[in-house]
């Protein structure tokens, strides 16, 4: 049987394109656990488009799930990763220090300041950032009590899988980790229920004050950890009276307050920070995604008083830090500045967010168009009611636009949500032509 497999295989290659052979591949040699959001491959990437194992031009509305806000291999940051590599790939910022890392946490004190001294942590991925986020607000306030939030993701990992309110990213993954507790996200769409924005906000902050007498006592809470734009939860944005009434909150319990910015930062919703929008300054922060485009770098920030507090090796990992991904992550953070990243986040939200109003215009099957920047989203629902997820119209729209060569990727706790996270220096356009194939798909699905 053994030597039968290379004569099927060579079958199999002459009957499958290129790109069916390597998805063929992947379900041969990759679990099945590994998510797979749609059949795209990729051979080349390059600003906003994707090149598939079969030659096709691909246009990318997934940003490598927001990662590549910058473009695909940027050419400046692509020649910082070329030389780095010559000097050398990986000695260990615990073993021996080096400038590459130095520097941008430097960068990012300054970019990014956590209202006074600052200073920056750099590991390798997002999770891992959400990790020793929480490791450090519990060695600060002595406390051992996590308060997150419905819909919410941040990460894989242990702790992080235990924040994130998907179950179904986490079947038989149990026992989660301890002294976590989860509250309602202030999602006005779904809970509003007719009241002001205001009225609602209001309300939401009483439920914080509950928590104290039905969930747990806020003196035993080392942190709450929110997104203040939702990521895989479906670009929900928190009110911004709910955010400043939380910071309030959080000093009255001495809780520490960490922002997840991995999705959301550097340009995504038209500034380096989500928290730049909200007035409100976090004492904790964890950061990934596009600071490397495409390279594994991630951060936690933080007040200094407050990240001087993690005990001698209780943070981070042999590869914080990787001297390639920081000198990525440095040049990243340079051409952002040289483009005005953050201008470019800000128009292609407009454009999004227009054209995603007038396909709700015309479609009772949108319920919500929402999102900050350009990180915009419309999610699906039976006529329009939040208590009636449409998945499948959702799903029947993102399939539709990959076998027009539009990558679009889901998200929400029901898959009922489209959200754009499109590089952020893609042209009008190509920009244009992708909402175009979207628009005119959903009226053949709809209409």
């Amino acid at each position: 049987m053994a030597q039968c497999i290379p004569q099927l295989r060579t079958i199999m290659t002459e009957q499958l394109t290129h790109s069916q052979d390597l998805i063929a591949r992947r379900k041969a040699a990759v679990p099945n656990g590994v998510g797979m959001f749609n059949h795209a491959t990729a051979t080349k990437a390059s600003g906003a488009t994707i090149i598939d194992a079969d030659g096709r031009e691909l246009i990318d509305f997934a940003g490598g799930i927001g990662v590549v806000n910058a473009g695909h291999c940027p050419p400046p940051v692509v020649k910082a990763i070329q030389e780095q590599a010559e000097k050398f790939l990986h000695v260990s910022f615990n073993v021996a220090s080096y400038e590459p890392y130095i520097a941008l946490c430097e960068k990012l004190n300054t970019l990014l300041p956590h209202g006074g001294p600052t200073k920056t942590l750099l590991v390798s991925t997002g999770a891992e950032a959400v990790e020793n986020a929480i490791k450090i607000a519990r060695q600060a306030t002595k406390r051992s009590g996590v308060l997150c939030f419905t819909d919410a993701f941040h990460g894989r990992t242990m702790m992080a899988m235990t924040l994130t309110s998907k179950v179904g990213y986490k079947p038989d993954c149990g026992p989660f980790a301890p002294e976590v507790y989860r509250t309602q996200y202030p999602n006005f769409f779904h809970h509003g229920n007719g009241r002001s924005e205001a009225e609602f906000a209001q309300a939401e902050l009483q439920r914080l004050e509950d928590l104290s007498h039905n969930l747990v006592d806020p003196k035993s809470l080392a942190c709450v950890i929110i997104e203040l734009v939702q990521g895989e939860g479906g670009f929900n944005v928190a009110p911004k009276a709910y955010v400043e009434g939380l910071r309030t909150w959080c000093d009255k319990h001495g809780i520490l307050l960490i922002f997840d910015e991995i999705q959301a930062g550097f340009g995504r919703t038209g500034a380096w920070s989500a928290f730049s929008h909200f007035g409100v300054t976090p004492d904790l922060s964890t950061w990934a995604k596009s600071l490397g485009s495409g390279l594994p770098i991630a951060a936690v920030m933080g007040k200094a008083a407050i990240m001087d507090k993690a005990g001698p090796s209780s943070i981070g990992g042999t590869y914080i830090g990787s001297p390639v991904s920081c000198a990525a992550a440095l040049a990243t953070l340079k051409y952002m500045e040289e483009i005005d990243i953050n201008a470019k986040g800000r128009h292609v939200g407009e454009v999004i967010r227009n054209r995603f109003e007038k396909m709700k215009a015309k479609h009772d099957s949108i319920g919500d168009v929402r999102g900050l920047g350009a990180m915009m989203a419309m999610e699906f629902n039976v006529k329009r009611d939040p208590s009636k997820p449409d998945a499948e119209t959702c799903t029947k729209l993102m399939n539709a636009c990959a076998a027009r060569d539009l990558v679009v990727i889901t998200a929400g706790t029901d898959k009922n949500v489209i959200r754009v996270l499109s590089p952020l220096v893609i042209s009008d356009e190509l920009l244009n032509k992708g909402l175009d194939i979207m628009e005119e798909e959903l009226e053949r699905i709809c209409g």
